[in-house]
């Protein structure tokens, strides 16, 4: 990004408070810029699609259903017995989970079977457990 258009637009404001925590104007600059280069880099690629994952896992009960899925393909009445919950409740969660990405659905007739989207998803579950050791 062309550095002109990045000066013109650091918050003096920002500048003036950052270089009163760090007790250096030039260097209270310097970091205001690559802070708002860092910033504008994050919001070109859009942080919604990870929201949505993690919104996704967040809920306990689709976090069992994505653990249950690392097992392999499961159909929804299987789904539906190992969580002890309704039909509509169960479809509900699956449906998020299918919006996020995580999951895939394959329509065998009337029945329909969710299996995890990618191998990534496993990692993600395994890195979470990994984190929360990490104390």
């Amino acid at each position: 990004m062309n550095d002109e258009i990045i000066e013109e637009s650091i918050d003096e404001d920002a500048i003036c408070s950052l270089a009163r925590l760090i007790g250096d104007e030039d260097r209270a600059r310097s970091r205001t810029r690559m802070l708002m280069s860092l910033m504008k880099a994050i919001d070109i690629d859009g942080p919604e699609g990870e929201v949505e994952v993690f919104k996704a896992v967040a809920d306990p009960c689709r976090l069992r259903i994505v653990k249950l899925l690392k097992e392999g393909e499961l159909c929804v009445c299987e789904i539906m017995t190992a969580l002890d919950k309704p039909q509509s409740t169960t479809s509900h969660h699956l449906s998020i989970l299918r919006e996020a990405g995580l999951v895939r659905e394959r329509k065998d007739g009337k029945w329909s079977y969710y299996r995890l989207a990618d191998s990534a998803v496993n990692e993600m579950i395994k890195q979470a457990r990994e984190l929360k050791k990490i104390k």
